[in-house]
């Protein structure tokens, strides 16, 4: 992703504003141009976060293969189609083959892909994808329920309506057994 100059993030705010037919200048949208470019360096953040550094050598050899799932983890981001937010669950496990990650790693490797202009198909996958490859585990599961405000705000206009995506790699693909007590202990059973 290239970087902006700050200077134009702002001034395309402010011309932004002008084109809504507001005048910029007006008291209480004098600061919006620096404040929506701080928001926006927030809220894709993940573009600029390293995967290993994330991880931080949390990655443990273990001898345990049983299911480990960390559920209800918060998420953000933003939808790429409309720059509106997306916001709702996520449901991660996996199945070790000897190695663990250090749990809290679990919600910051959520945390760096919904810090980008998504979609939330492709926040799923990215996400059980990392697991997989940096713990090589026998499989991935990753449920993501969301609310898109590009769906309630405009468009159809349904405020309740949200949307489940799944990716389910390894064992969790290949075994209804796995799958089925996944589903069950996050609770969409």
């Amino acid at each position: 992703m290239s970087v902006i100059n700050e200077v134009k993030i702002e001034s395309l705010i402010r011309d932004l504003i002008a084109k809504l037919g507001e005048d910029p200048s007006r008291e209480g949208l004098q600061n919006t141009p620096k404040r929506v470019e701080s928001s926006f360096k927030f809220l894709t953040r993940g573009y600029k976060q390293d995967i290993q550094q994330v991880l931080n050598n949390a990655i443990f050899e273990e001898n345990y293969d049983e299911m480990v799932v960390v559920k209800d983890i918060d998420l953000f981001s933003l939808c790429e189609h409309h720059l509106l937010p997306f916001y709702g669950k996520a449901h991660v496990a996996y199945l070790p083959q000897g190695r663990i990650v250090g749990l809290s790693k679990i919600p910051r490797i959520v945390d760096v892909f919904a810090r980008r202009l998504q979609v939330q198909e492709r926040l799923t996958q990215q996400i059980a994808d990392c697991l997989m490859q940096a713990l090589q585990p026998s499989g991935v599961a990753v449920v993501i329920e969301a609310y898109h405000l590009c769906m309630a705000m405009r468009g159809v206009e349904k405020k309740d309506a949200y949307c489940t995506t799944s990716s389910m790699i390894g064992s969790f693909r290949s075994d209804e057994r796995s799958r089925s007590e996944f589903l069950n202990l996050i609770g969409r059973k």
